[in-house]
């Protein structure tokens, strides 16, 4: 029997939301995501958006700001986040732009590969990076078998 899991791929990531129709906005218009239907059983206040073969669950906060990162404030690329590969990064940066949000831009070179980054936050402070990550190979470090 071998010794990995049976997983296939990342199948969605979760937020808490302050506003739910707010982040549900943003996602589809900066990011291109489509609202999907999500289980009429669940007794809470939410939104389910899909594209790109990834999902991203939004669910309204009803307690505490505890449970939500801090307002949008620096934008620390170490922070936590969520990553999107992109084709076209100057394009993206002009929509960014254009429609007035707040990034910062990293570029990581290796052995003369050069990879470009952006970070923003949604509305609710979530760190979102956009990259051209795929121009990096993916090199294990010990003899294992990837699955792509």
């Amino acid at each position: 029997m071998s010794s990995m899991p049976p997983l296939m791929s990342l199948n969605h990531v979760s937020f808490m939301c302050r506003s739910v129709s707010q982040s549900v906005k943003f996602y589809q218009e900066v990011l291109g995501f489509v609202s999907i239907k999500r289980p009429s059983s669940f007794s809470f206040k939410g939104a389910w958006l899909f594209n790109y073969g990834i999902g991203i669950h939004l669910l309204q906060c009803n307690t505490s700001e505890e449970n939500l990162p801090k307002r949008k404030g620096v934008i620390n690329p170490k922070d936590n986040h969520i990553s999107f590969q992109c084709s076209n990064m100057k394009l993206l940066m002009l929509k960014l732009k254009k429609m007035g949000v707040e990034y910062v831009t990293a570029k990581v070179e290796e052995e003369g590969i050069q990879v470009d980054q952006l970070f923003f936050h949604d509305p609710d402070g979530n760190m979102i990076e956009i990259c051209n990550c795929d121009n990096l190979p993916v090199l294990p470090l010990s003899p294992c078998r990837l699955r792509r």
